[in-house]
């Protein structure tokens, strides 16, 4: 299992202490150090959908004031790629290809059986 964010982020650090504490193994893959290319992001959007991965809620999206373009689904996913701080973190991908976006104690429950 591997999960993706940044370690100065609330929300992602609430997600690596309840994996933690369930015992769960993981590799942390920090966002800021080691960015994702459009591959994984593709490979993500096959499994859920361009408004749950795409933070519009972050300092990011304002910060680059994307709200003032209109973006299309095709130019949202080329700025995730262009810019990895506006993926909605934590990201949890699973070795069977799973992923969850956000922090939901009770999804992550079901993750682990």
């Amino acid at each position: 299992m591997k999960v993706y964010g940044i370690k100065t982020c609330d929300t992602v650090r609430k997600a690596l202490k309840f994996l933690k504490e369930k015992g769960v193994e993981f590799d942390f893959v920090d966002l800021k150090k080691e960015p994702v290319d459009c591959e994984t992001i593709d490979r993500w959007l096959s499994r859920v959908d361009l408004a749950t991965l795409f933070n519009k809620r972050g300092t990011k999206y304002r910060m680059l004031k994307l709200k003032d373009l209109g973006l299309d689904e095709a130019g949202m996913r080329e700025w995730l790629c262009r810019e990895n701080l506006l993926i909605k973190r934590p990201v949890v991908e699973t070795d069977d290809g799973q992923v969850i976006v956000g922090f939901d104690p009770e999804r992550y429950e079901a993750l682990l059986g």
